[in-house]
């Protein structure tokens, strides 16, 4: 009997799926066996992708065979990665400190851009798009539907934003309470907030139950293959 390549990887991942089914007894040393093995061969792969498209072309390159120019913007990060790896020794962590600060700098500034760029803007175009009366023509509804929808769809998208105003004003009684139409467009958008998990829980959930499908189908149909 030949043993071939698919057959020896198909015979290792239908040994590794039902190690991680053994989860359902408790976890156990199989299971864990079978994780430290995923986070391993993760970490690996990592890595062999950072060297082979970031440190190899971005950084060794430059310097090696780069010209001039190349060699000093080059040095600037690799004398950043000399002071982020004195983190891991405690004597020399302070000499990293720069280095992450600028690693949580820019971090930052392409969080703040992507979420302005990528849902503010969107979500404001998206809400002016949905009272356009000529696209409901094209999408067969009527104007009045349009401007529902699209009344909707404003709402929520200003309800959420006002859910996240903390601000208030003292009372004559001593306690701070916000406005009532921002109170009440508060309740609102927690409403809104609250559909929007429920419908990413359900995502999640049904992404779960998919891949439990097809790890089933994997093992019944390897066996069936024997």
């Amino acid at each position: 009997m030949s043993f071939s390549p698919e057959l020896i990887s198909g015979f290792i991942a239908f040994i590794l799926t039902l190690l991680v089914f053994f989860y359902l007894l408790g976890d156990n040393f199989l299971f864990r066996a079978t994780i430290y093995i995923f986070v391993g061969v993760s970490a690996g792969y990592i890595a062999a992708v950072a060297w082979h498209q970031v440190l190899l072309p971005q950084l060794f390159l430059p310097l090696i065979s780069g010209s001039g120019g190349e060699r000093t913007l080059a040095f600037i990060p690799l004398i950043l990665t000399i002071l982020l790896l004195a983190k891991a020794f405690p004597p020399f962590s302070k000499m990293g400190t720069p280095a992450v600060a600028f690693m949580v700098g820019v971090g930052a500034a392409v969080a703040i851009g992507g979420a302005v760029t990528g849902t503010l803007f969107p979500q404001t175009q998206a809400a002016i798009d949905a009272f356009d009366l000529q696209s409901a023509t094209g999408r067969d509804v009527s104007p009045t539907t349009q401007l529902v929808e699209g009344g909707i769809l404003l709402l929520g998208t200003i309800s959420a934003l006002v859910y996240f105003q903390f601000s208030a004003k003292r009372r004559d009684d001593g306690k701070r309470r916000r406005n009532p139409l921002v109170e009440t467009l508060a309740f609102i958008g927690r409403v809104f907030i609250a559909i929007t998990f429920g419908a990413l829980f359900a995502g999640v959930y049904t992404a779960a139950l998919t891949a439990l499908i097809e790890r089933l189908n994997f093992l019944w149909t390897f066996i069936g293959s024997l």
